[in-house]
């Protein structure tokens, strides 16, 4: 935004036409739940920029998910029956005569249209331009997050462009934005070469005992089985999942990776990791970029230089599907103005068979809630993806339900979070909402068992203490039930109606709603950590370190969906969800508690953090399996959906050829 470059903009959706007025259509939604009259510090400078994003219908948006539906659904006689990228914008896009009115009416009033295309309009201009626009007053409020700008009362359009314009964004102002779903984790691995003088953590699960040096169990804790297991590496991801068995490698698809801003070196790293670890490099042509650092926004914000999240997103899709080409696409910042033009960048163009996002943000917070004129275009680009094929998928988040207790407690949560809740994009019910596990190996390196995503840790107060620090769940998948989307088709044969119907708050919904996640992979930060390559920015030295989260377990589905794209005689899986439920019956089911390799419930493990880290020679204890608000039971659940994908379930897209 040019007005205020640290703020997205809060958005509305359209009303019937108003009847105190014939001529227009109001904008619900256009204040936001702060400009109260209490919080109202006058009109803002009717001088001042802004810039105002007015979001386009489209020809014919009940085709769309009509469409959508259909070519995604197996039972449909449409099913992959894609549509170009031409004929999707031919037939669902705006037409230029929509378009023509929109800019038409926009410009009468004073704004300067500074970008155009079938999805949405971009102006700017000033608050006094935009107020004439619009029919109402921008006022500033007061809020916990600063000064904001909010409309003192609803927005207006005129009636005839009611059926064009689906929502505007930039007259509210709010602070929510993206983030990544990954933390680092303290204990880094030993494998491939990688010297960080740790000999504590185990090849496999059972391997090392838990020394008798370590302290005593708390209470609450279990008696811990093994030593921590030392970060995995993507051969042993694709063993584990069945990838290697089925000897698919993703040949003949392409992975598109949207995150903000990009590493100088993601190519290199990420050969030289694949390298370190018996991979094979990028071929030639078999990487590729969108990225003009020219363009880039509010760095400090979005965290500029914290290139972890996109060298985790290529090594784990790339790792997943060795020979699938991978393009990473660069937001130019964090927030949903950006992300959004990646998003449809990829669909207009078709660039890729399977886009994976490893962010999320909440919707409901104490500096106000997710604009839902951006949702509905969201919405609008994933269904227009379906129509093409195209495949989105998205991570669940690291912060379990998002309720007072996990922000208080946890890693990788927004203090900002008002309730508990699911996380956006992930519970659009047109993207595949990935969740988190904690993976066990055996000796042989084979699949052992799965948990949920969730730790408890406790901490050794000092080197040789006996005590512990006390305990609290910090680290899990996010997931749950949608206050806004309802059941999508493809999951009510398969959630249970007392799920669907209970909202995060335990109140009952009228009827059933979208449930997060979908299906789940490793991403658990304490037990199974990843190991990922990266060259600090500021040094040029490249490193390896474990990270976990759910932004590992969305790229690695990514992979698999290439995997199994190849499998269907290259044939893209396109919109993933209704495949994926009709499959549910094939993945790994994963519980509450599972068994340990002795055959007794296990729940605890033990690290010491090696003698490179600030806390050497101390030990961590985790309690895993345990995600706050989200427990996991036989079947889908909160935690995990329907469950791991494995050999039989990628196999079964080669059936009925």
């Amino acid at each position: 935004m040019t007005a205020v470059a640290a703020f997205v903009t809060a958005g509305v959706a359209l009303a019937a036409p108003s009847n105190a007025d014939s001529g227009s259509s109001t904008l619900a939604g256009s204040t936001p739940a702060y400009a109260t009259a209490s919080a109202d510090l006058g009109q803002t400078g009717t001088a001042a920029p802004l810039s105002v994003r007015v979001y386009l219908s489209g020809q014919n948006a009940a085709g769309l998910q009509a469409f959508a539906r259909a070519v995604s659904d197996p039972n449909s006689a449409s099913y992959k029956h894609y549509l170009s990228a031409a004929q999707v914008q031919s037939q669902f896009g705006a037409s230029q005569k929509q378009i023509d009115e929109v800019t038409a009416w926009l410009k009468q009033s004073g704004l300067k249209v500074s970008g155009t295309n079938s999805h949405w309009i971009d102006v700017t201009g000033t608050v006094a331009a935009a107020q004439k626009a619009f029919g109402t007053q921008l006022h500033n409020y007061r809020t916990a997050d600063g000064t904001l700008r909010a409309p003192q009362s609803d927005a207006k359009i005129p009636s005839a462009l009611a059926g064009v314009i689906s929502g505007v964004s930039g007259l509210s102002q709010s602070t929510i934005h993206a983030t990544t779903n990954h933390q680092k984790d303290p204990q880094t691995s030993k494998k491939g070469g990688i010297s960080n003088n740790d000999p504590s953590c185990s090849d496999y699960y059972g391997q090392k005992p838990a020394p008798s040096s370590a302290p005593a169990v708390p209470a609450g804790y279990t008696t811990p089985a093994t030593l921590a297991q030392c970060s995995v590496i993507p051969s042993e991801l694709r063993q584990a999942y069945g990838v290697s068995s089925t000897g698919l490698t993703g040949k003949g698809a392409t992975i598109a990776i949207v995150n903000w801003y990009g590493s100088p070196t993601m190519e290199a790293d990420a050969n030289k990791y694949a390298v370190n670890h018996g991979d094979k490099p990028f071929k030639p042509g078999q990487y590729s970029e969108v990225n003009d650092p020219s363009q880039y926004t509010n760095q400090d914000l979005c965290g500029f230089g914290d290139y972890g999240e996109e060298s985790l997103d290529v090594d784990m899709a790339h790792g997943l599907a060795p020979d699938a080409k991978i393009l990473t696409v660069a937001a130019n910042s964090c927030f949903d103005s950006d992300l959004l033009s990646a998003e449809a960048n990829i669909v207009d163009k078709h660039l890729a068979d399977v886009v994976s996002n490893s962010w999320g943000e909440i919707q409901y917070s104490t500096n106000g809630d997710i604009d839902p004129a951006q949702q509905a275009a969201y919405n609008q680009i994933f269904m227009e993806g379906a129509a093409e094929g195209i495949a989105f998928d998205f991570s669940s988040g690291d912060c379990m339900n998002d309720d007072a207790y996990s922000i208080s407690k946890g890693l990788n949560c927004d203090p900002s979070s008002s309730r508990a809740q699911v996380e956006w994009p992930t519970s659009s019910p047109w993207v595949t909402s990935v969740g988190g596990t904690a993976l066990a190996l055996n000796k042989q390196g084979n699949y052992a068992f799965e948990a949920p995503m969730g730790d408890t840790r406790s901490g050794q107060t000092a080197p040789g203490s006996a005590s512990w620090t006390p305990a609290g769940e910090t680290f899990g998948g996010g997931g749950g039930v949608s206050e806004t989307e309802a059941q999508p088709w493809y999951q009510s044969w398969t959630v249970p109606n007392k799920l669907s119907t209970t909202l995060m708050n335990g109140t009952k919904a009228a009827h059933p709603m979208r449930t997060t996640p979908d299906i789940a992979l490793n991403g658990d930060l304490y037990f199974s950590s990843t190991l990922v390559g990266q060259t600090d920015p500021s040094t040029g030295v490249y490193s390896e370190g474990g990270y976990g989260g759910t932004s590992v377990s969305a790229p690695s589905w990514a992979g698999i969906l290439a995997d199994a794209q190849q499998a269907q005689w290259g044939i893209p899986v396109g919109f993933a969800n209704p495949a994926i439920y009709a499959r549910s019956f094939l993945t790994t089911d994963v519980v509450q508690n599972p068994k340990q390799i002795a055959g007794s419930p296990t729940h605890s493990v033990v690290f010491q953090y090696p003698a490179s880290s600030p806390a050497a020679g101390k030990y961590r204890l985790i309690q895993y399996g345990l995600d706050e608000g989200l427990p996991a039971a036989r079947g889908y659940d909160e935690a995990t959906g329907v469950g791991s994908p494995n050999a039989l379930f990628l196999r079964s897209f080669g059936f009925g050829r």
